[in-house]
């Protein structure tokens, strides 16, 4: 076997974040690439021994080019399609070209590219999220390596985005009123097929230059896939009531309502709905022979490992877990905008190890220690906005990790028994972190700080942390002794105000 490394790059996604696991179960070494090195380690492979974590951003050319040198090949498992405010098609247009530039700097050999089922006709072309993930399968083919395409529709696995959006809405509504799409045909695959397919595609190089179609056995529309889900899951039938004057758009924001699945997120899904997506071709079965789940057997399995906690990657994985470059600047305040603190501290007489353990527990159905209302009704407002709000709740588990989801929040640091920092997801005219940071002075005694900061953006930014100001002083307060509550600690004295910085 080649003992050059394999590239994953998008390994802390969805599908990037399965796979290296079974690559290294299969003997290969890799290099796992991502904008965070700090949320790679955290990961449970992490720290194996045969994976390398480097930082590459896609439309770095630079920090690719190196993460690339030295490879045997690459996995390209990234996209854009969850980011606001960004035009994605553009952006995975420069992320492609940037890769094949990376490509034949490092003289990779195969480049293995998971893209989507679909065909464009005259009278329905392609939605715009379809379209663009053909087009990178066209771009990577203009390097020298040797490219593979595996094209795939709904994949079904427990936190995938179909299955997640397939399961809160049925779970939820017991009358779904959707656009004619529901009557498109479909053919879903397992992720567990997905991830045999890619692994395969390495191991045989007769699937190079080949652009492979991958689906599971089982061919339904979308009121059929609803109609089994309820059916496996032990749910009363749902009633679908298709509608052709339902606009897409329409739909998108109901279910981005219904769902925990983000609105930029549910748009292109949602359009792409509109497409039949079925496999043209079963090459990739004789090339990469494997038993596929049926649709009702993925379902299954998907729904025992979320009734069991035990999901390894989620559509939520997808974020950056980056340090803001304001955050850490020692600029002077006057340099690049306005920045601002406000921040609340305590002593506490008690077990700094519960206070810990209290703290990393925020968030999800434990709430956020006072003035939960409050917090669900930023959220409702944000999900309204097209953010995440708080449906995403938090990560499985007592210990926070660097890029997990947590509410509207993404863990950027955590730091055992000292420290948990957190960076905001949700829509804001500006960037916001909240921080909770421990210091302990004696055996039994702990200092609690927690700091919000926000770095505004126009004249809206400044009003909002000054509307907001009010109630970070009704919070932070409160918080911080419920915090000593819980954890059976005794307050010194009441939290006291932190010197403000701006």
């Amino acid at each position: 076997m080649d003992n050059r490394p394999v590239l994953v790059l998008g390994s802390t996604g969805y599908v990037g974040g399965r796979l290296v696991p079974l690559l290294l179960e299969r003997g290969h070494k890799v290099r796992a690439a991502g904008r965070s090195v700090e949320k790679i380690l955290a990961r449970p492979w992490g720290t194996n021994p045969n994976v390398e974590a480097v930082q590459a951003d896609m439309h770095d050319l630079g920090s690719l080019q190196a993460a690339a040198q030295g490879c045997r090949a690459a996995f390209y498992l990234v996209h854009s399609m969850g980011r606001p405010n960004r035009d994605f098609a553009e952006m995975e247009r420069d992320a492609a070209y940037n890769m094949i530039q990376a490509s034949d700097y490092a003289g990779l050999e195969r480049i293995i590219y998971l893209g989507g089922l679909g065909e464009d006709y005259d009278d329905l072309p392609l939605s715009k999220h379809l379209r663009s993930r053909a087009e990178v399968g066209r771009i990577l083919t203009l390097g020298n390596a040797k490219v593979t395409t595996l094209r795939a529709a709904q994949i079904i696995g427990s936190g995938s985005s179909s299955f997640e959006m397939i399961r809160y809405l049925a779970d939820r509504l017991p009358v779904m009123i959707t656009p004619k799409w529901v009557r498109t045909k479909t053919q879903p695959i397992a992720i567990r097929n997905v991830l045999g397919y890619l692994a395969g595609c390495l191991e045989n190089d007769k699937t190079a230059d080949m652009t492979l179609d991958i689906g599971g056995p089982d061919v339904m529309t979308y009121t059929e896939l609803f109609d089994l889900y309820t059916e496996v899951a032990g749910l009363p039938r749902r009633r679908v009531l298709a509608l052709p004057i339902l606009s897409p758009k329409l739909s998108s924001f109901w279910v981005s309502m219904i769902t925990p699945v983000p609105m930029t997120l549910v748009r292109s899904l949602i359009d792409g709905l509109r497409n039949e997506v079925i496999c043209r071709n079963d090459t990739i079965r004789e090339l990469v022979p494997q038993e596929l789940l049926s649709c009702r057997e993925a379902i299954r399995r998907a729904l025992e490992k979320t009734d069991q906690q035990m999901v390894e990657t989620c559509l939520f994985d997808v974020g950056s877990a980056c340090m803001p470059e304001w955050a850490g600047s020692t600029d002077p305040a006057y340099a690049g905008g306005s920045r601002f603190e406000m921040g609340y501290t305590a002593r506490l007489q008690g077990d700094p190890q519960k206070v810990w353990d209290t703290v990393q527990r925020i968030g999800g159905q434990q709430g956020w220690y006072y003035g939960d209302p409050l917090w669900r009704l930023r959220g409702l407002i944000d999900r309204i906005l097209a953010g995440p709000g708080m449906s995403r709740g938090r990560p499985h588990g007592e210990t926070p990790r660097v890029g997990d989801a947590l509410d509207f929040w993404r863990i950027i640091a955590s730091d055992e028994g000292e420290r948990l920092l957190l960076k905001a997801e949700m829509r804001l005219p500006g960037e916001a972190l909240l921080e909770f940071k421990l210091r302990t002075q004696w055996e039994n005694a702990v200092d609690i700080t927690m700091t919000a900061k926000f770095l505004p953006k126009g004249l809206f930014g400044l009003t909002y942390w000054y509307a907001m100001y009010p109630f970070h002083v009704i919070l932070f307060s409160n918080m911080i002794e419920n915090i000593s509550k819980q954890a059976g600690t005794h307050l010194y004295e009441p939290p006291r105000r932190v010197k403000n910085k701006s």
